[in-house]
């Protein structure tokens, strides 16, 4: 007899819809998958038969194939037991039930018949709800968040035996109760703004940077406050919005990272020492990296002239398009990497020179050499450049104390909904194509030509001119003006050319 059932499989973060075909027959005992299984699917064959023998079913007398359909696409992981396994049950009339083909089941078995989590359960769940499912059977996962997904119900089982009963009508699945997070005690994670003593102009280009989604340059030497304000930098980002962080939580999950289910903008800080495959991704599957780890949130690379010039040029894609593409032999895989680069560097191998404090014994070429390490397509795609000094403690102290990061993020809340409302979709400024902030944006004549003449005496590419507009515009979202002000445009020549 022959029978299917759907499932989801994944390619990265993007899930297509698997038909999961069975067709039983009498004759010698033998069981086959088919359908490009790599070796977990394959050995699925071993944990059916011994889930189904052990709940009474017999298997033998009978040759079994399984195929795993769109038969091109390769099918990776464990995830396919449970829908194999039900199905297979419906081939050999052991399960009398109608089971629509926008019903789905995804998870893996154990020897005991028991339905196991799997790793990408999260991103599979979101590519079932694209996939048109509209009911889906899962393994409850105590690390993930309970799914509430319009348009989706999610069936959450711990064994084979519970979903027999409940195709049959004999079991009524239990609630899983959400755990509520303390969000007070999530906003205390990263350091706040309040805490770092001075450098008032460097937390205003932060706050513009956060607003716009500005990638910041901080040059400056050691101990000037690099790494404190990059630390601080996430607390002043709006939260997480609930699409966002399951998307964040599918990248962890794939990446087999731990993160806590927070509505908190990640922040990734990898060393120098980490190879190009960690930071951007990949392996013989590829797995997501550093950069799309720090999606929605923020990927800090202190002492960036440290790491490697191939490294570093492979930025330059996620920079530009907020995503990753990693090709192989066999797949070829898109990650999401939308992120807020900060990256510090000192201005010379020692990180002093042109210091009053410190003698610098490096000579001019050596400098030079230092600071080339970073390219200049990579330099030109740094919006905000801001040169630091250490900072008089004493005179620092006596002066205002600085706001709370709270009340920071309010206004970078409330620019970012500005910028929403503008483009009709959640798009900020530094990524809006040209084309639509100059329409939704219009520059006046004098402003044009403001520019072009500094651009002309200053010698500034393109793009330079296309970031000062577009810091401009974030600087006047964060007055709350209408329109970009010649304000705002001074404003934005001292941050991107400092």
């Amino acid at each position: 007899m022959w029978a299917r059932v759907t499932s989801i499989g994944l390619k990265g973060m993007e899930g297509y819809r698997v038909n999961v075909e069975v067709g039983t027959f009498v004759g010698n005992d033998s069981f086959k998958i088919v359908g490009l299984p790599d070796a977990a699917v394959k050995e699925s064959k071993e944990r059916i038969i011994a889930a189904l023998s052990l709940l009474g079913y017999v298997l033998s007398g009978n040759k079994i194939i399984i195929n795993l359909s769109p038969a091109d696409q390769k099918k990776i992981g464990p995830m396919f037991d449970f829908p194999m396994a039900i199905g297979l049950l419906l081939s050999l009339h052991e399960v009398e039930a109608m089971i629509p083909a926008d019903t789905g089941f995804l998870g893996a078995l154990s020897l005991d018949g028991s339905v196991q989590p799997v790793e990408g359960l999260l991103p599979a769940v979101l590519a079932a709800k694209r996939q048109g499912i509209r009911r889906l059977y899962i393994p409850l996962d105590e690390h993930l968040p309970a799914f509430d997904i319009e348009g989706l119900e999610i069936i959450y089982v711990s064994s084979l035996k519970d979903v027999i009963g409940h195709l049959t009508g004999q079991w009524n699945p239990s609630i899983f109760k959400k755990i509520e997070v303390d969000r007070e005690c999530e906003n205390n994670r990263y350091l706040d703004f309040q805490q770092i003593i001075g450098h008032a102009g460097a937390k205003y280009a932060l706050e513009v940077a956060a607003a716009g989604e500005h990638h910041v340059l901080l040059t400056g030497p050691p101990g000037c406050g690099k790494s404190l304000l990059a630390e601080s930098f996430p607390s002043i980002f709006p939260l997480l919005t609930k699409e966002a962080q399951l998307e964040v939580l599918s990248l962890y999950q794939l990446s087999r990272n731990a993160y806590s289910q927070s509505q908190l903008p990640p922040y990734r800080s990898p060393h120098h020492s980490a190879s190009g495959v960690a930071i951007i991704g990949g392996g013989q599957y590829p797995k997501p990296g550093e950069i799309s780890l720090a999606h929605r949130g923020v990927l800090f690379l202190d002492e960036i002239g440290e790491f490697s010039k191939k490294t570093l040029d492979m930025l330059r894609q996620p920079l530009e398009n907020g995503s990753i593409t990693i090709s192989r032999t066999h797949a070829s895989i898109t990650y999401p990497a939308s992120f807020v680069l900060i990256a510090a560097m000192n201005p010379c191998p020692c990180g002093y020179a042109g210091s009053n404090a410190h003698y610098c014994t490096y000579s001019p070429k050596q400098i030079l050499s230092y600071q080339n390490r970073l390219s200049g397509p990579l330099r030109d795609r740094f919006d905000i450049n801001l040169k630091l000094s250490p900072i008089d403690l004493n005179a620092a102290r006596m002066a205002l104390q600085g706001e709370l990061s709270k009340i920071v993020q309010e206004r970078v809340k409330e620019a970012r909904e500005r910028q929403y409302d503008r483009y009709g979709q959640e798009v900020c400024n530094s990524r809006v194509s040209y084309e639509v902030l100059l329409r939704t944006n219009p520059l006046s004549d004098a402003q044009q030509s403001f520019i072009q003449q500094l651009a002309i005496k200053n010698t500034w590419s393109n793009r330079t001119q296309i970031k000062i507009i577009r810091l401009a515009r974030t600087i006047s979202d964060l007055q709350a003006s209408p329109a970009i002000t010649d304000q705002s445009i001074s404003q934005a020549i001292k941050l991107n050319t400092v």
